[in-house]
């Protein structure tokens, strides 16, 4: 198996870290080499933050070079726009994404705005998209905040992991009284398509 690289992106408060941390303990119980690194830009604040997970049977480093992500999934519309010149430039990136918009910092203080066509910009560039409106989803389960392990069941399906006892993974690694809920979000997220 070749290395795969995923990036996740988001604002803070949106559970990145979180299901940087679901994905990487689910690849190393399945034997994969992984690697991840996290950056954190004012992440209480909801600033951005930008994780990398890299996976295969022998990695090197944990960061994703520029052109070579096969997967970004982002939280946040603009953070994925951000980080767009990660993705793969064969044509074959895959972009998964929350389209509910949170203001970054940076669109708080004047300093970014939101192109009018961000979606379009998405799909020019990549070769699979895979858009939701992962909030309302969350919303109807009862909890917003389980947002983050929709987009990680559907990050699951698309990189064909389903066979990792994920909700083995989340039991292990969520609060207990949040434990049924953020599984039946990633059982949502990997029946999407």
């Amino acid at each position: 198996m070749s290395t795969k690289n995923i990036l996740l992106t988001g604002v803070g408060g949106q559970g990145t870290i979180l299901a940087s941390k679901l994905l990487t303990v689910g690849l190393i119980d399945a034997g994969y080499d992984v690697k991840m690194s996290e950056v954190h830009g004012m992440s209480q604040r909801e600033g951005p933050v930008l994780t990398h997970v890299r996976f295969g049977k022998k990695v090197f480093s944990p960061i994703v070079e520029k052109r070579k992500a096969d997967v970004i999934m982002g939280f946040e519309e603009l953070e994925v726009l951000r980080n767009l010149d990660y993705l793969r430039d064969d044509g074959q990136g895959i972009v998964i994404f929350n389209r509910v918009r949170v203001n970054p910092m940076g669109v708080q203080t004047g300093q970014d705005k939101y192109p009018t066509n961000g979606e379009e910009l998405i799909r020019a560039r990549a070769g699979k998209v895979i858009a939701l409106d992962g909030q309302s989803m969350a919303r109807e389960l009862g909890n917003p905040r389980v947002m983050n392990i929709i987009l990680l069941g559907a990050l699951v399906k698309q990189l064909g992991l389903e066979e990792i006892d994920w909700l083995r993974v989340i039991a292990e690694n969520v609060k207990e009284k949040y434990v049924p809920l953020n599984q039946e979000a990633l059982k949502l997220g990997l029946g999407l398509e």
